[in-house]
């Protein structure tokens, strides 16, 4: 039977996704209340107001993210955002942060989505999931890119090295490569071993480079 399986975490008011990001302010535009007086009685509408940067919750990162002349969401094609073969590397974060090519190797990721499966969003809401968090090598990222990969998600903070402030080699060699990113996955865990494709369709924006998505997996037919 087909199954559709959430990978991607809620976004809500105050959400914190990065130390030092404002978290989202969800509110009324329109409240139900303020709406009664331009309807009939018993007709009300809520119409949300939200102030949020674009790194917020789970997301994509396309390459207008890391260069200024690179495609923004408005330029990559859908079909880079929908229905992607996929494959699945689990690398528990009890046994490695820094994940290399040789746990990429047991799999072929041509032409597929590669989600690395860490286990590190059980952390996600606490001041520990900001803190020392699995991550893909800058090796890792040069055999994804010369093995074809299309997009490749992870289920923790960053898919950089983030104790360095001054490099992200990883979002340089995929980005620099037209090779999408997603950040912030969750429920990898509840993906069956086997075929299965992922979803994660941002807004069509011009001028922005990273979007929340609602991100998820489908199994069988």
């Amino acid at each position: 039977m087909r199954e559709l399986i959430d990978l991607s975490h809620t976004v809500h008011h105050g959400l914190v996704t990065h130390r030092g990001l404002p978290g989202p302010v969800i509110c009324d535009y329109l409240s139900r209340e303020a709406s009664r007086q331009s309807y009939e009685a018993g007709t009300e509408f809520q119409i949300a107001r939200i102030d949020m940067v674009a790194n917020t919750g789970t997301y994509v990162d396309c390459p207008f993210h890391r260069y200024a002349d690179g495609k923004d969401l408005s330029e990559v094609p859908l079909e880079r955002f929908v229905a992607l073969p996929a494959v699945m590397v689990r690398v528990p974060y009890v046994r490695r942060l820094d994940i290399g090519s040789r746990e990429l190797g047991q799999v072929d990721v041509r032409g597929k989505a590669v989600l690395v499966h860490t286990g590190w969003s059980e952390h996600w809401g606490t001041e520990g999931y900001l803190n020392e968090h699995p991550f893909l090598t800058a090796e890792a990222a040069a055999y994804l890119r010369d093995s074809g990969a299309v997009l490749v998600g992870i289920d923790s903070h960053n898919i950089d090295d983030t104790r360095s402030r001054n490099s992200r080699p990883v979002h340089t060699t995929l980005l620099g490569s037209d090779i999408l990113i997603a950040e912030h996955l969750c429920n990898l865990e509840r993906v069956p071993e086997g075929p299965f494709t992922f979803s994660a369709v941002p807004p069509k924006l011009k001028g922005v480079g990273t979007f929340p998505v609602r991100a998820f997996a489908e199994v069988g037919q």
